[in-house]
C-alpha cells in the first residue's frame, strides 16, 4: 500500500515537473514577443 502511495506521488511529481517546464517555455516566448513589439514600436 505504502509503495503504491510513493508510486503515485512520484509519477505526479513528474508529470507536474512537465508540464511546469512547458509552461515556463511559453511564458518566455511571450515575454520575448513583448519585448520585440516594444523595440519595434520605438524604432
Amino acid at each position: 500500500m505504502l509503495r503504491k502511495f510513493i508510486l503515485i506521488l512520484g509519477v505526479a511529481g513528474i508529470a507536474l515537473t512537465a508540464t511546469a517546464c512547458n509552461t515556463v517555455k511559453g511564458v518566455g516566448k511571450d515575454i520575448q514577443s513583448v519585448g520585440q513589439a516594444g523595440s519595434d514600436a520605438i524604432h
